[in-house]
């Protein structure tokens, strides 16, 4: 039986004073749904699995947050605990959207918590799970797949049909657990560079939250976003890793909120030390705590103004691409990751499908009221993105969320690209695509992020 939870309704008080929602603007509706696949299906996220899941950890969810400004302009913000899905599935799930309820795709937002301990999504990772999955197994996703865009579907009907006046408020806190993977090696390494202070690299601490409470004053939605990996986890149980825990235990702190996770720029970020369920519990703890301290301390500001949502399909400039020589140079490899790509590769050549030398990347930035411009990114990015659009934006009031749409590849900076590594273009093997990026990769997605964060909210001009 689908677990199904259904939440509406918002309200807020700031520094003392009550806001009520009939006062706002504002109309929100949130909802649940477990996605838990019913068979041992192959998991996705880590090249040493040998074996489908055995068992279940804790439920994984799809939820749905939909907001509604008071000149009827709406956004649809879709978290799922999953590693990431691929571009052929984010579009059949925005087209349906469309379809069932007018939804553009400027107003949806899909992010993925990258769990890596969910199940294997549609052609997310292929190579990475190519000479693994059999016919047998292949048809199983397939199946699970068709039952998430049901789910998706179902719990967005029921987030929209339960959409009621609300007053949104948001906030900034702070957890400290994310290291940067890079720069602190080996692991084993980490607890006594925290002890002693000496952990090298960029990360990025924040935790963006957005709140919706109703007329009584109670939390029913909260939004709230981290930048780093999900991967405390590696067994062969389904578990939505620390951001699972983190929502469980907001859930169970304020009865009958939705709390919703968006995975931040985490890409070279690991939760660090890691491997036990209760480092997952004691992370996903000290992410709830961070969220509370904003919610429970007053430090919260009202969201005025209105909603304007945008989108756009960046080509993504690719580096030099292989020849077919080349390609089938790899296919001879020891690595049978590289293979596997190679292999993939060639199949469509062979085809007549060319290689293309560039990604339609996937990019949206939102104007929630006056102050709050959420940019959501596609693949997995690295924190120099946060970081710098932080900066050349607005502060703390810029969220930034990697892991949306689709989930291509990693997104290197150029800083990154230079120096290569797994982030730098090693991992672009397990994604499929046949070369590491261009340079120019930073500042074409940086300039389109401005571009798009630059354009006028509606309303915006009469209220100055």
């Amino acid at each position: 039986m689908q677990k199904i939870i259904v939440v509406a309704g918002c309200f807020v008080v700031l520094c003392g004073e009550m806001v009520l929602a009939e006062d706002s603007n504002w109309k929100a509706g949130a909802a649940k749904v477990a996605i838990t696949p019913d068979e041992p299906l192959w998991m996705s996220g880590y090249a040493s699995r040998d074996k489908p899941a055995e068992s279940k950890l804790t439920d994984l969810w799809a939820k749905a947050l939909v907001l509604e400004d008071g000149e009827g302009q709406r956004g649809l913000m879709l978290t799922l605990d999953l590693v990431g899905i691929d571009r052929t599935l984010a579009q059949a799930i925005c087209n349906g959207l469309q379809q069932r309820h007018g939804l553009s795709r400027n107003q949806i937002v899909i992010n993925c918590s990258h769990t890596h301990t969910g199940p294997v999504v549609g052609h997310n990772l292929d190579p990475l799970h190519y000479l693994d999955i059999d016919l047998q197994q292949q048809q199983a996703v397939d199946r699970w797949v068709e039952t998430l865009t049901q789910k998706i579907a179902s719990v967005v009907d029921n987030a929209l049909d339960n959409l009621a006046p609300c007053s949104l408020s948001w906030g900034s806190g702070t957890a400290t657990f994310a290291v940067n993977r890079r720069e602190n090696t080996p692991e084993s390494v980490v607890p006594q560079s925290r002890t002693e202070a000496t952990l090298k690299g960029p990360v990025d601490h924040d935790v963006p939250v957005l709140a919706a409470r109703d007329a009584d004053g109670k939390l029913v939605a909260v939004l709230f976003g981290y930048a780093c990996h999900s991967t405390v986890l590696s067994s062969y149980q389904w578990s939505g890793d620390y951001p699972g825990f983190a929502q469980m235990e907001l859930e169970e702190n304020h009865p009958d909120c939705v709390a919703l996770f968006f995975a931040g720029c985490g890409a070279d970020q690991n939760p660090l030390p890691r491997r036990t369920i209760e480092l997952a519990r004691h992370y996903g703890r000290r992410l709830a705590t961070a969220v509370d301290a904003v919610l429970l301390t007053s430090q919260m500001q009202a969201v005025d103004g209105q909603l304007t949502t945008t989108f756009d399909a960046l080509d993504l400039p690719l580096g030099t691409l292989p020849t077919r020589e080349q390609i089938e140079q790899n296919a001879l490899s020891s690595n049978r990751f590289e293979v596997s790509r190679a292999n993939m590769l060639l199949k469509k050549l062979d085809a007549g499908q060319p290689l293309s030398q560039t990604y339609p990347y996937p990019i949206s930035v939102w104007h929630i009221g006056d102050d709050v411009q959420f940019v959501a990114l596609g693949g997995e990015v690295v924190v120099d993105y946060a970081l710098r659009l932080k900066f050349e934006l607005s502060g703390k009031r810029t969220w930034v969320a990697g892991y949306s749409h689709d989930v291509m590849a990693y997104i290197p900076s150029r800083r990154v690209l230079a120096e290569g590594g797994y982030e730098g273009g090693g991992a672009m093997v397990y994604y499929g695509l046949p070369a590491p990026w261009s340079p120019e990769i930073e500042n074409a997605i940086v300039n389109e992020v401005e571009r798009q964060a630059s354009v006028t909210p509606v309303g915006a001009a009469e209220a100055e």
